[in-house]
């Protein structure tokens, strides 16, 4: 039985704001479900065609408040990027300058809080929102380009510690609360070890320019800083680790943590996520004693009911879909077959939780069926991509 869901079966709802321009649930995300099938040749072109139309109907946001990958002009361009076909390249262009000129806007607000002595928000720098989702898009559209290695110079700069009323802190520590909401705990700031609103997500993109040579001063001990930060914060036993989500205040002071066991198994906040980022790190920097360490997380991860009791939905964003396909990423660089048995194994029972539970609600990306299809009919083999992968985006490959 497949494990890809159809997406055709509903009619998406094109009614809701930001639907045409959102990577995570709206157009862009499912247009890369159309592009695979018809680069498979399983559909034509047509429905990318109309889901394009749709994109790039009104003005396309492009505003630094507003705008980042999965959001606006980063996250169209990258859906037409994916397509390859030539019908976008003028798009494309105009595309281009606009992402340009919200680049530039995004690096001169972050220096000018650095120059003010500031601690920034985790959007300044994180995957799904900040600088590094930026250089996410760079890295998917040309490979290399100066944008992309003043950011990298960035985030290379982030790793510098900030002190703060006596305390040293690193330079990613971020203010206010992980999820937007005021509550005591969070007075202090926090630090997010997660894929996608933390430390990983700036880890892996540096970690797979290196791998590409592009390269800025400090890359490595860059690598290397953030990479002491996740293992400062490792917990559990030695093949089955694992990492809090967040970190408050008090936790850094103390060096304890509250929780007493590890949170769900997902891309987003969980071991998947930063187990890929270390395994992408120590591939990068030549240290295969921290990738094997990487690699058994993961399958001890794959394998660890507490953990695999967290799950309850089949998205990709923080369910079966993403520990699948992270495990899977993962598994074509590893030296031995231990994370194919696991993901293997973590694919039949996603596949019997879609029987038992169904498909999300929703068409998009991140949570909804699109990212459950593209997983589901994903081919997971060494070298390099024929064509603009189309899960650039959660910096897994």
């Amino acid at each position: 039985m497949s494990t890809a869901p159809t997406t055709s079966r509903r009619l998406p709802d094109i009614t809701v704001p930001g639907w045409t321009q959102s990577l995570a649930d709206g157009a862009p995300g499912l247009a890369l479900v159309r592009i695979e099938r018809a680069r498979a040749r399983t559909a034509g072109w047509e429905p990318v065609h109309g889901l394009a139309v749709a994109m790039t109907r009104e003005p396309v946001h492009a505003h630094p408040e507003v705008t980042n990958l999965f959001q606006g002009a980063p996250a169209v361009a990258y859906a037409l990027h994916t397509a390859g076909h030539p019908a976008y390249r003028t798009a494309l262009a105009t595309l281009d300058h606009s992402i340009a000129a919200l680049i530039r806007l995004r690096l001169d607000a972050a220096y000018r809080r650095i120059g003010d002595g500031q601690l920034p928000q985790a959007r300044e720098y994180d995957l799904i929102n900040g600088l590094t989702g930026f250089g996410t898009y760079l890295m998917h559209r040309h490979h290399d380009h100066d944008l992309l290695r003043e950011i990298l110079a960035y985030l290379v700069r982030l790793t510098q510690p900030v002190h703060v009323r006596g305390e040293t802190l690193p330079g990613w520590w971020a203010t206010g609360s992980p999820d937007r909401r005021q509550s005591p705990r969070w007075d202090g700031g926090h630090s997010g070890l997660g894929m996608a609103h933390g430390i990983s997500g700036p880890l892996t993109l540096l970690s797979a320019a290196m791998r590409r040579r592009v390269i800025v001063n400090g890359h490595r001990d860059a690598i290397h800083t953030m990479c002491a930060w996740l293992d400062r914060w490792q917990q559990g036993q030695a093949r089955q680790p694992w990492w809090p989500e967040v970190i408050d205040r008090h936790e850094m002071r103390t060096g304890t943590l509250s929780l007493i066991g590890p949170h769900r198994p997902s891309w987003c906040y969980g071991t998947p996520g930063i187990t890929r980022a270390q395994q992408l790190a120590a591939i990068a920097v030549d240290d295969p004693a921290r990738a094997r360490t990487a690699e058994q997380a993961l399958a001890g991860c794959l394998t660890d009911e507490r953990q695999l009791a967290h799950l309850t939905d089949a998205g990709l964003c923080h369910g079966w879909a993403g520990l699948v396909h992270t495990a899977r990423r993962a598994a074509i660089d590893a030296d031995t077959s231990e994370l194919v048995t696991a993901a293997d194994a973590a694919a039949k029972r996603m596949r019997q939780y879609l029987r038992d539970h169904g498909t999300p609600a929703g068409d998009g990306l991140l949570e909804g069926a699109a990212g459950i299809a593209l997983v589901g009919t994903a081919r997971y083999v060494d070298g390099s991509a024929a064509w603009p992968r189309w899960d650039t985006c959660l910096l897994v490959s």
